[in-house]
């Protein structure tokens, strides 16, 4: 994880050395601590959770915490009771994967790097671009080929 964590500051390092003005947008998370570039309209709160994780498990951990004080109260134990047989007598949904912060977050930097609106599926299309490459490691095409599909499960 640190090796990664170094690789991320490289290259927010040289970001804001090609582009000064960006050094206005970068924060720090105010659970982990590492560094990011936000959105300009959030410019100056010491309050946010960097998209890399924070963020998403800060709600979590408070949902769970106003959920839980909820269903210790009578009228929340009744509609629990109610939502836990309305559960049983359904056949389980399959649910769609919902897309994290990350993408949205990879798509305002590259907005603020260019200086201009990135699309969501330029982003997109930017990223299967990347991710078809080979590494540089040397292996076997079967070897990579493998291990791509590990990653990226049909």
């Amino acid at each position: 994880m640190a090796g990664l964590v170094l690789e991320y500051y490289l290259l927010l390092r040289s970001i804001l050395k090609a582009k000064p003005q960006l050094r206005a947008r970068l924060t720090r998370c105010r659970h982990c601590g590492i560094f990011f570039l936000t959105h300009p309209r959030n410019h100056g709160r010491k309050d946010l959770g960097c998209p890399f994780g924070c963020k998403e498990a800060h709600r979590k951990h408070r949902s769970t915490q106003r959920s839980v004080a909820y269903y210790r109260e009578p009228e929340g134990k009744i509609k629990k009771a109610i939502q836990n047989g309305k559960r049983r007598a359904r056949a389980p949904a399959d649910s769609l994967p919902c897309p994290g912060s990350t993408l949205e977050h990879v798509r305002i930097v590259v907005s603020l790097i260019e200086g201009r609106r990135v699309s969501r599926q330029e982003i997109l299309e930017m990223l299967a671009r990347v991710l078809r490459q080979h590494s540089m490691v040397r292996r076997r095409k079967i070897d990579q080929a493998v291990d791509w599909l590990n990653a990226n499960p049909p």
